[in-house]
């Protein structure tokens, strides 16, 4: 078996002729066959797809016509993501049988960097309910205890990533989706700025929250995978063309959307430049008053902290509004939001929905209009205080999740409601941020370090996290997955 590698690695070793996408695939699914029977990562696997990519790759490679640093690259979509006749659930009975005819935009996109596609990827029930034990297949689990969660709803990607199933995958993020299981799971996500990755042939969980972006186990490789995702799409209404409008500070569910499709920047172009002279803000109090983090996460944030002033930033401290007032409004809005989608199923099908969706949802139905444009006008509230907050500042920081990960079984089924999120406010607001390991909890569980940057500042963002991890241990220690204890096992009996 080949080492579980980084995007960056494994291209090296492409170009260097030292590795081929077919013996790199070929291993992933050894990992996924050892391991995956505890971890449901997968909610189905694409094999006979996933060798012919790699042996088309493996053809580029031979002739000098490799696509770039994704060619060849196994990787796995949430099962949100819509896959040209392969199936597509949203982990949910509802649409047990969906096969879409086409490919969701940004599905497209990574095919034709000439990634490798292992297959589709648990989530939660539609991107919101869960962990469920009463829809068709069970929920993922966490690769550093299979006993605890992954965070949702990009569970199955978070868990994918951390085991070395795959190099990346897709997730979404609608209140934290992406960075909550990068948090608990130990691997690197990015929710970039609202409007940057088109959402077309993604189902939606709630049109002005939702977000498309990449888990890796890198900044870099959340960076390689985000130049493919991302780009203007005139068929999705909230597409953003960056190209010729200023976003600072501007609401990003009604920003200008003129222009022709196009692709978007070079986002690794300028990621090991260093953070000398980065202007850091702490929003101390959402980790330490407002959602009280662990004594491993705060540890793990000023240990963190300090490594970005050795690198060269600048830290001080910043106060917003309460996280609760982020929270309030972000969740109304989402609820609110996917009951509109969801209503005419939740009529005609209500008991086929597993029951945490199905009751998380149903709190839509008693939202009045005045109390969404109130959520709205507050949202454009925060919206100004958060760019204002931001007006000297470069990058935010704050705990990503306020501890390492719960027993699956002990995750509380109203969580939402009992404290506020430290992942919302850059939902609400549509800023990039990302989640970084930032150490390990009493547990051996990972936690995680949130920093956000300004709106289509990801090259910035991209290049603080990879500072970040490139100076410190996390990213050299993976979790000891069934494969792995085998494989060791196996040496030891032989000599």
């Amino acid at each position: 078996m080949t080492a579980q590698l980084t995007i960056a690695e494994a291209y090296r070793l492409f170009a260097t002729r030292k590795l081929s996408p077919v013996e790199l695939t070929e291993d992933c699914f050894r990992r996924i066959r050892a391991a995956d029977d505890r971890l449901n990562a997968f909610l189905l696997l694409t094999e006979e797809r996933a060798m012919a990519d790699a042996r088309a790759s493996e053809q580029r490679w031979s002739s000098g016509l490799a696509r770039g640093k994704l060619d060849g690259i196994p990787i796995g979509h949430k099962d949100i993501y819509s896959t040209a006749g392969i199936r597509t659930t949203a982990h949910s009975r509802i649409l047990e049988h969906n096969v879409p005819a086409e490919d969701a935009v940004s599905v497209a996109k990574l095919a034709a960097a000439g990634t490798v596609l292992v297959g589709k990827l648990a989530t939660h029930e539609f991107a919101m309910g869960g962990p469920s034990f009463d829809v068709p297949w069970p929920p993922a689990r966490n690769p550093w205890n299979p006993d605890h969660f992954t965070g949702g709803s990009s569970s199955g990607t978070g868990a994918a990533v951390a085991a070395g199933f795959v190099l990346g995958g897709t997730g979404s993020d609608t209140g934290g989706s992406i960075r909550s299981p990068a948090a608990l799971c130990g691997v690197t996500g990015l929710k970039p700025t609202y409007g940057l990755i088109s959402r077309r042939g993604i189902l939606p969980l709630s049109f002005t929250l939702d977000h498309a972006g990449p888990l890796a186990w890198t900044a870099e490789d959340c960076a390689i995978l985000l130049e493919a995702m991302a780009g203007y799409d005139s068929g999705d209404p909230a597409s953003v063309d960056h190209a010729g409008a200023d976003h600072a500070g501007a609401d990003h569910a009604g920003a200008d959307h003129a222009g022709a499709d196009r692709p978007a920047a070079d986002f690794t172009a300028a990621i090991g430049e260093g953070i000398k002279g980065l202007r850091v803000g702490v929003i101390r109090h959402f980790h330490e008053t407002d959602n009280p983090a662990s004594a491993a996460t705060r540890a793990g944030l000023s240990n963190g902290l300090g490594v970005l002033r050795e690198l060269g930033a600048t830290v001080r401290d910043v106060t917003l509004s309460p996280l609760a007032d982020y929270h309030a409004c972000g969740l109304l809005i989402l609820i609110t939001e996917a009951y509109a989608i969801h209503k005419p199923w939740l009529r005609t099908r209500f008991y086929e929905y597993g029951e945490l969706f199905r009751d998380r949802i149903a709190l839509g139905a008693l939202v009045s209009g005045e109390h969404y444009v109130q959520a709205l006008r507050r949202r454009r509230e925060l919206c100004l205080e958060m760019a204002a907050a931001m007006a000297d500042l470069d990058v935010l920081v704050t705990a990503a999740q306020p501890t390492e990960a719960l027993p699956i079984r002990d995750v509380p089924k109203w969580g939402t409601l009992d404290k506020p999120g430290l992942t919302f406010p850059f939902n609400v607001t549509g800023y990039p941020a990302i989640s970084v390991c930032s150490g390990f909890g009493e547990g051996g569980l990972p936690v995680a370090m949130q920093i956000a940057a300004k709106p289509f500042s990801e090259p910035l963002l991209l290049r603080t996290a990879h500072a970040f991890e490139r100076a410190t241990p996390w990213r050299d220690k993976r979790p000891a997955l069934a494969w792995q204890r085998a494989e060791a096992a196996q040496q030891a009996a032989t000599g």
